[in-house]
């Protein structure tokens, strides 16, 4: 069972948009040494869809290569023939499971979507993890398909739900929690749904603070209740400005060059923030202590 605090990690960039593989090795460990539990890797943050064939095999054998901690593999492709041989490399290189969020372009419905996820899992033998993740899909996979998928597929571990929805995470936990694990996929909601029983956490803010999300989940851990509120709340702040306010990706590569590492920018069609909005992300991250 996947348990704890996992990032979802950026791909850094040079200036001409092409993979950093000296600062993705640095990135490594240093999520390693803060104590998080484990990587994901090619998730929304890495920007997956931006990246070639090519370039996902190429990230994630540098981070299988590097990591002292679990690797979780992003494999959404929109065809589910070449999510399957995406699956089947990352599983061939090493990786600890894969992480497959629903095809994104055409929406497939219940009975479909069913089917794309029932055929990987047949196909592929690694442990899967359902992704959620309704701010880009636009879809929200319906919960008695996940219960069916659990049912008759035992290499299917997991889901992370990036919902932000107490209510659905507290159904998922009441159909399938005792089976698989229940991350939550929003910041805003980690020490809420751990308290109802999900298992951890893959959370983008985890890439500006990762030490805050750690002693947040160890707190927990510890029924140190009021010290978890607190970061929770602190958190919370920060959610709100590197992941929610503006474009997620580009304000997280912001906030990350200002903690010093040299990340670029994300891959256009994404731009810069201009200077207001990094007044407000620099305001933030002195006012957290990150700064």
């Amino acid at each position: 069972m996947f348990e704890g605090v996992f990032v979802p990690h950026i791909t850094p960039f040079d200036d001409e948009e092409e993979i950093n593989e000296e600062m993705l090795r640095d990135l490594v460990h240093y999520f390693a040494d803060a104590g998080l539990n484990g990587l994901v890797t090619l998730g929304s943050n890495g920007e997956f869809p931006y990246l070639s064939f090519e370039e996902k095999l190429r990230v994630l054998k540098i981070v299988k290569d590097e990591s002292p901690v679990p690797v979780i593999a992003g494999v959404a492709e929109n065809s589910t023939k070449e999510t399957i041989r995406l699956a089947k490399e990352a599983w061939d290189m090493g990786v600890d499971a894969l992480l497959i969020a629903p095809p994104y372009y055409f929406k497939p419905d219940k009975r479909e979507l069913f089917a794309h996820y029932s055929r990987i899992a047949y196909e592929v033998e690694a442990p899967i993890l359902l992704y959620n993740v309704p701010k880009f899909t636009t879809i929200n996979i319906d919960l008695d398909v996940v219960e069916k998928l659990v049912e008759e597929h035992s290499n299917i571990v997991g889901i992370k739900d990036s919902s932000g929805s107490i209510g659905r995470i507290t159904e998922l936990i009441r159909r399938v929690g005792d089976k698989i694990s229940i991350l939550a996929g929003t910041a805003d909601v980690m020490y809420p749904s751990w308290m109802l029983g999900a298992h951890g956490a893959v959370v983008a803010v985890a890439n500006v603070a990762p030490r805050l999300c750690v002693e947040l989940y160890n707190a927990f851990l510890e029924k140190r209740h009021e010290r978890a509120r607190k970061l929770q709340l602190m958190i919370n702040y920060l959610n709100e400005v590197v992941v929610k306010k503006y474009n997620q990706i580009s304000a997280i590569k912001e906030a990350m060059r200002m903690l010093g590492f040299e990340v670029g920018y994300p891959r256009m069609p994404a731009l810069p923030l201009d200077e207001k909005a990094l007044e407000e992300i620099e305001r933030t991250l002195v006012e957290i202590g990150l700064l």
